[in-house]
């Protein structure tokens, strides 16, 4: 068979390839397209109102970038903060301004680099840093519990040192603290009243479970002059999980560890009249010896139902003085009637053990008493009392959000009209 129309074939080829390189080359010159330019330097065509160098800008004053001149435009706008904050902000449809909607952070250093392009397409970059000032007030936030370990009921808590009622302030707060949970899980807070919020999962924690809690809010706006202050980040671990389950119609306390009994204590609760309270306690603290008194609870001195009493292996559930603890007085009534003002007594043996098995954040769950239901908040921690629809309810980001959802998904899923 004759090779010559192959070979030509691919000579041809050849200088057709040639002929395109010669061509990139030549595009790669001075003539090249505009958008190929490296970019040039737009000091000349956009102007801030950041202040001279030297002097620091106002926060609550929003930052402002224009076009100089009409042979140009801005094209996008990025000011991020030190802490890798971004600032929002709105580009007017002809690129001729540009404006910060959100609030600049107090007491930060901004990097803004504008990008343009003139009149030909070409592009253009100009970088500008400046501080923000120093707030005068300053909204300071204290996590809780200390750093330690701690049973799967615990919540978290915050303290702010001033309060914060608006709800557009309290979704800036909330969105600057964040808890991230290994292994992860649902979670929200709740603001029990202007100054304090409290942080649980929908489900108790995870055994085992490793927690930080750390606040963005420093230098965030909150309220009118208002700004966070910096914020010690929090480390906790949660233990096996703990619950005490007493039945106070049986007189029997069930304890079980990671869901397995490993114990059944006889026990009395309150009587009538001092019935103890129904519903999820979670273990406050740990005190080997109480004295405790009748009137510490209303109760007067001398009359039928006074009682002043040396306490052992003390585990505190309220801070009312709601205990459970060594009651070697009503040992034979433990297991068969109610005769305690309110606490759960035990014999001093099984409260040693009980003392020594627990740990601050363990559950004691009391249930079947005809008692009123601990209170969510005020008297320990009864977080664990509400549905998980009233504590996302308590939530200044979730409130009216379906669960599982941000409050951006669901604006998004179901828009207002």
């Amino acid at each position: 068979m004759n090779d010559t129309p192959r070979k030509r074939t691919v000579a041809s080829c050849t200088v057709l390839a040639l002929a395109l390189g010669a061509g990139t080359t030549a595009c790669s010159g001075q003539d090249s397209h505009p958008l190929s330019a490296r970019p040039y330097d737009a000091a000349r065509q956009v102007a801030f109102n950041a202040p001279p160098s030297g002097t620091k800008a106002d926060p609550d004053k929003p930052l402002v970038v224009s076009a100089k001149g009409k042979d140009g435009r801005i094209t996008d706008v990025t000011a991020v903060d030190t802490a890798g904050r971004y600032l929002a902000g709105e580009l007017s449809a002809n690129g001729a301004r540009w404006r910060s909607t959100g609030p600049l952070a107090a007491g930060t250093r901004y990097t803004v680099r504008v990008s343009t392009e003139n009149g030909e397409g070409a592009p253009g970059v100009r970088t500008l840093t400046f501080e923000t000032a120093s707030p005068k007030r300053l909204l300071g936030v204290e996590l809780g519990p200390k750093a330690g370990t701690y049973g799967v009921g615990q919540p978290i808590t915050a303290e702010l040192s001033l309060p914060v009622a608006a709800k557009a302030d309290r979704a800036a707060v909330e969105r600057s603290l964040r808890v991230i949970s290994s292994p992860e899980v649902e979670g929200a807070w709740h603001w029990v009243d202007d100054k304090k919020l409290h942080y649980r999962p929908k489900e108790y924690w995870p055994a085992g479970a490793s927690v930080e809690v750390r606040s963005n809010l420093e230098g965030v706006r909150v309220g009118d002059r208002l700004y966070g202050g910096p914020t010690k980040p929090l480390k906790l671990s949660i233990g096996d999980r703990v619950e005490a389950i007493t039945d106070a119609s049986t007189h029997q306390m069930t304890v079980k560890r990671n869901g397995e009994v490993i114990n059944t204590i006889p026990v009395t609760t309150g009587k009538p009249g001092f019935s103890t309270r129904n519903g999820v306690k979670v273990v406050l603290g740990k005190e080997y010896f109480v004295r405790m008194r009748g009137t510490s609870i209303g109760i007067p001195v001398g009359s039928a139902e006074s009682y002043d009493l040396p306490v052992y292996y003390a585990t505190r559930v309220t801070w009312s003085g709601e205990y459970v603890h060594a009651a070697p007085w009503s040992v034979g009534s433990q297991g068969y009637a109610n005769v305690s003002h309110g606490c759960t007594g035990m014999s001093t043996g099984n409260a040693a053990w009980f003392f020594k098995t627990v740990r601050e954040g363990d559950i004691v769950k009391v249930v079947n008493s005809r008692g009123a239901l601990m209170d969510p908040f005020g008297n320990g921690f009864g977080d664990w009392n509400l549905e998980w629809d009233e504590w996302r309810g308590g939530s200044a980001l979730l409130e009216g959000t379906r669960d599982g959802a941000a409050a951006a998904d669901d604006a998004r899923l179901r828009p207002r009209i």
